[in-house]
């Protein structure tokens, strides 16, 4: 069931922003060449794509409370190469799945420095550190393998790394991070001065599929052609993929702005961010206003509601904050002592092998889908517009050897079994429910 109130957004990408001021809703009816449901990377995006390459396209963007709403404007803040899940095999597909993913860090890159104030992106590169020698050995020549197919990487020793635990990292340079809802905010007048019909406020409580498709909100109906699902993590409560996608919610906080001192007194290099190789991974950014952002490093910053509800139960944040705190301090125990400003969950959307995908279904070949990030999908949800704007064009060529293309997900078990399985799973091995290749 979509949720008619919102969860508040009370990341530090939203305290690092100008306060929005949301397009109108639909009241009444529209009809339209392209349907999008969903305000965040995925459907921006999408619609920003489709303008571009076809002025005369009738497109609609529904967003049921605010552009940003959703892991949008609550991630980590990094902006990463690859697809998560996905392992290449050959040179030639390690460039392939590189090369895409770079476009979609190129197109935040892009889209930052036309629209959005200064300081919303940044790419000073991101580490992947690892916290077993033996993996660091591994990772090293792993480098040699990226360099020799001509992907830029750089080993770093624990010599180089400021955090405690790590001993060694892989920088990749052309990594990033971006406030999220910053970006969408600036989106706004851009999609609506390009003549995209956007509302706000507007919660799609049905969707009717068929030759014309039609999205019943509150006050109002949307016929059109077709239907992008740029919803991800609540894309199950629209009646679409109900056990290909978990909605899991991922906890997160912020400390107060740091000084340049305090910087260097807890270890941070000149970098964007970082993750750990663990399974529940840990990561952390450095947010243009100073303050560090934090969240990961086990299951007690994670939690799953029965039926994939897409907002975190009262109380799971509480019981998130301690153990986030403990684990920053782990790796900088310098930051054990500092302000906490932000606390906040996030809906990600996991599929059972950890792909994504991106595509067109329906027995007219009209609704368009992008999703299942998997907590890794700032640049690919970005590239995701490119991708579905060039599928409506009839342009599949372009992606048909991406790891994402037309991807079917393995179902999950249905309710209650999902619900059994992810807490025996994470409690017993401290892993997350994955089906591995």
């Amino acid at each position: 069931m979509v949720p008619d109130q919102p969860d508040e957004n009370r990341s530090v990408w939203v305290a690092e922003s100008a306060a929005p001021e949301p397009a109108p809703a639909l009241r009444g009816r529209l009809s339209t060449d392209v349907a999008i449901v969903g305000g965040g990377f995925t459907g921006v995006s999408t619609a920003w794509h489709l303008r571009q390459q076809n002025p005369g396209l009738g497109i609609a963007l529904l967003e049921a409370f605010v552009l940003g709403q959703g892991a949008s404007g609550r991630n980590g803040g990094q902006v990463l190469n690859w697809v998560n899940g996905h392992d290449p095999k050959t040179p030639d597909e390690t460039r392939r799945v590189h090369a895409a993913t770079c476009a979609g860090i190129d197109l935040a890159e892009t889209l930052a420095q036309r629209f959005a104030p200064p300081g919303t992106f940044r790419r000073q590169g991101c580490l992947s550190i690892y916290t077993d020698a033996r993996r660091a050995e591994g990772a090293a020549a792993h480098v040699e393998e990226l360099r020799a197919a001509g992907v830029p990487a750089e080993f770093l020793p624990k010599s180089r790394l400021g955090m405690e635990g790590a001993h060694g990292a892989v920088l990749d340079p052309l990594a990033g991070r971006l406030n999220g809802f910053a970006l969408l905010q600036a989106m706004r007048p851009v999609l609506r001065a390009d003549g995209v019909a956007l509302h706000e406020g507007t919660l799609v409580r049905r969707v009717r599929t068929g030759r014309e498709i039609v999205l019943e909100t509150a006050e109002g109906e949307v016929r059109a052609r077709a239907l992008v699902l740029a919803t991800n993590g609540y894309t199950p409560a629209l009646g679409f993929f109900r056990l290909g996608l978990l909605p899991l919610h991922s906890h997160v906080l912020a400390t107060a702005p740091l000084d340049d001192d305090d910087w260097r007194r807890i270890g941070w290099g000149d970098w964007d961010g970082f993750t750990d190789d663990l399974d529940r991974i840990a990561y952390a950014a450095r947010t243009p206003g100073g303050r560090l952002l934090f969240g990961g490093g086990g299951n007690a910053a994670y939690s799953y509601r029965l039926g994939g509800v897409p907002i975190a139960a009262a109380g799971a944040e509480a019981r998130a904050t301690p153990f986030l705190r403990r684990v920053l301090a782990r790796y900088f125990p310098g930051a054990a002592e500092a302000k906490l400003e932000h606390h906040w969950a996030g809906t990600l959307a996991l599929t059972l092998d950890r792909i994504c995908s991106m595509g067109v279904r329906g027995r007219h070949r009209n609704v368009y889908h992008a999703l299942g990030y998997s907590g890794h999908g700032v640049a690919l949800a970005l590239l995701a517009g490119r991708v579905l704007a060039d599928l409506y064009q009839g342009n599949h060529e372009a992606w048909r050897d991406q790891p994402f293309y037309q991807k079917s997900l393995t179902p999950f078990p249905p309710e209650p079994l999902r619900w059994l399985g992810y807490q025996m799973i994470t409690r017993l091995t401290g892993k997350s429910p994955r089906r591995r290749a």
